[in-house]
């Protein structure tokens, strides 16, 4: 089965194993503990809109992404939203749903 290109906002992947290498890469350069900045922070937002659980990890909205430990010791995404509460957010799931 042939690839099939991904596009997550402005950004545009031949297979959707290019997008998660991209966002793995992105969530690397990052500490737990840091802000997400705005430029990811953009991409980011795309990508959950691709989510199978979108609207319920939106909640009352997102106020930014941050990067936060996560099970056996690794380390992802964290929404924080407007109304102070956080959800993990796996960008696996956005891509691949």
């Amino acid at each position: 089965m042939p690839a099939k290109p991904i596009t997550i906002g402005a950004l545009q992947f031949a297979k959707k194993a290019d997008a998660a290498s991209f966002l793995g890469a992105m969530l690397r350069r990052y500490d737990v503990g840091d802000r997400v900045n705005a430029v990811d922070e953009e991409v980011l937002r795309a990508a959950l809109a691709r989510h199978p659980n979108a609207e319920t990890k939106i909640g009352s909205g997102v106020a930014h992404f941050s990067v936060r430990s996560a099970d056996f010791g690794t380390k992802c995404f964290w929404l924080n939203r407007t109304d102070g509460t956080t959800e993990k957010c796996s960008y696996k799931t956005c891509i691949y749903g």
